[in-house]
């Protein structure tokens, strides 16, 4: 008997052809690039080494777009912000040993904040694998092992007939929810030698689904019908699984408040009747979300951040819809669902019935009225009025990519939607490097990046790469003199800080973008608004300096 799926898999004569005679000149390079086509990646990003030469030789041969950055981790923070704006698997090369490890903090950041970045670095040739004592060049004793306790999966090539389908499954791993980054690992050798298999075809990799069991929502849309005072807590889980109108449906269905978490922002619509915004470090959001007596919590793991400090203690029931099974209850008693946000909330808006509670809007009116007003008793007239200008400046639907610094602070509580930080792992010098990755994806539209001079400093080499590719990023380098929050903390704790750790040398930052051929301004409180909308609108990089010694608003833990 013949089935429908064995005519399916009969290659044609064409394709018989084509597989016994491939062209000549590949080699193990070329099957990592096919594979990579063949799954539907086209930009990938990377940086040259020594034992990495056979995937960048074969790039010459494939249609993929190589971007090139200065520093492997920054080059891995613009795979992960391309992979946040596309939704798409970002390829990143890498060389063996010190090239590979640069890229550490990167992946650190994907896999905190479900980046999919695939990962895919050579190794020494294989007599000298897993030695330590051949003395090859950036010879480790075990380079995955320093990986696997960061990345999703780690994925071992040692012959060139493994590499698509390593390749594969890494690329399923990293798109299966929760999303994160992926290691892949090819000796030198594998990647030179001459490759007499067929040239890959376009193959599939879907992501396995992860839906909830139905029980579990069953007895969610129970208690949430039932509920007085439901309140949401959304997550970046929302953000990352597209389900921000699901989470809104199924918000007004209830007639239930919704807090979005800093990696959440975006998640629910700033200026909703039921928007409760992101005033998490607030005391009188954490009192409200201690009152409810139904709590669902969608994409998070009520973290640090997201739990001003560990310091919320609920007394409602929990209702928990987490991807990461390791985050799932980690920090509180729940009814705990594994399952991607969308999939859940679709079942929810499937099972809950509508609820009405006319006292919800007055009620987060209120709350945010005493945030509001605790806010206004502080001297923080000049903050306020830099975040207002920027949001000003950036253009409806221009992407921002904010580093570890204090504008960023105070954007995670006050700016009004999506934004981009590094809050994941709370890495420095991520802003400027992720915005180059978000620029990649969408070159039509300009990008914001926020950095201190602290964490620009990180990652000042990019510019040349800024530069080299044309890509229309703006840069905000707010300028302090030194690690300003680090400043500031350890003024807190201590009563002083160490100024030879927190204050900094720093370069002109103006005349050393202009020596990369980048026009810079330097500007003020003032002109902030119309010199960044100047630099926003025009074609490829530019940088604006802020001089600002800026301050953070008073936490209201207990």
């Amino acid at each position: 008997m013949t089935h429908d799926h064995d005519i399916e898999l009969r290659p044609t004569p064409r394709q018989v052809e084509a597989a016994l005679n491939p062209p000549p000149g590949r080699i193990g390079g070329d099957l990592v690039v096919e594979t990579l086509a063949g799954l539907g990646a086209t930009t990938v990003f990377g940086l040259p080494g020594q034992h990495a030469l056979g995937m960048f030789d074969a790039l010459r041969r494939s249609d993929l777009t190589y971007v090139g950055l200065r520093v492997e981790n920054n080059a891995g923070f613009a795979a992960d912000a391309y992979g946040r704006i596309t939704g798409e698997a970002a390829p990143l090369l890498l060389s063996t040993g010190p090239g590979a490890l640069t890229s550490l903090p990167a992946l650190q950041e994907a896999a905190a904040a479900s980046s999919p970045v695939i990962a895919i670095s050579s190794q020494v040739p294989t007599a000298g694998v897993g030695g330590g004592r051949h003395g090859y060049l950036h010879e480790l004793r075990d380079q995955q092992a320093s990986f696997r306790d960061i990345v999703k999966s780690v994925h071992v090539v040692r012959a060139q007939s493994q590499i698509p389908s390593a390749i594969a499954a890494a690329w399923q791993s990293a798109l299966t929810a929760p999303h994160g980054p992926v290691w892949v690992e090819i000796p030198e050798d594998v990647l030179l030698a001459e490759a007499a298999l067929p040239v890959v075809t376009p193959m599939d990799a879907f992501p396995d689904d992860l839906l909830p069991r139905p029980e579990l929502t069953a007895v969610a849309a129970g208690l949430l019908a039932d509920a007085a005072r439901p309140v949401i807590i959304a997550g970046g889980g929302v953000v990352r699984s597209d389900a921000s109108g699901k989470l809104r449906a199924l918000a007004e269905r209830l007639d239930a408040p919704v807090v979005t978490t800093f990696g959440g922002k975006g998640a629910f619509p700033w200026e909703h009747p039921l928007s409760l915004q992101s005033w998490l470090e607030d005391r009188h959001t954490t009192d409200f979300l201690e009152d409810a007596d139904v709590l669902l919590v969608v994409g998070s793991g009520l973290g640090e951040l997201s739990s001003n400090y560990h310091t919320f203690t609920p007394r409602g029931r929990i209702i928990q819809i987490e991807a990461d099974l390791g985050k799932l209850e980690s920090n509180h008693p729940a009814l705990g669902i594994h399952a991607d946000a969308r999939t859940a909330l679709q079942a929810l808006l499937e099972t809950v019935p509508e609820r009405t509670d006319p006292t919800a809007a007055e009620r987060v009116r209120t709350v945010l009225d005493k945030v509001a007003a605790r806010i206004d008793a502080q001297d923080l007239g000049e903050e306020r009025r830099i975040l207002a200008a920027v949001r000003e400046a950036l253009p409806a639907g221009a992407p921002s990519f904010w580093d570890m610094t204090i504008l960023t602070y105070w954007a995670w509580s006050a700016w009004p939607g999506a934004m981009h930080s590094a809050q994941g792992a709370g890495g420095l010098g991520y802003g400027f490097p992720a915005a180059l990755g978000a620029a990649v994806a969408d070159p039509g539209t300009p990008v914001l990046a926020v950095s201190g001079d602290g964490g620009a400093l990180y990652s000042i080499a990019e510019l040349a790469t800024a530069k080299q590719y044309g890509l229309p990023v703006t840069w905000l380098i707010v300028d302090d003199g030194g690690y300003g929050i680090l400043r500031a903390y350890m003024k807190d704790a201590f009563g002083e800080a160490t100024a030879t750790a927190t204050e900094l040398a720093r370069p002109d930052f103006v005349a050393l973008a202009e020596s990369f051929g980048v026009p810079a301004v330097r500007t003020t409180p003032d002109t902030l608004a119309a010199d960044l909308a100047k630099a926003l609108a025009a074609p490829g990089p530019s940088v604006v300096v802020l001089p600002a010694v800026l301050k953070m608003f008073a936490p209201t833990h207990r």
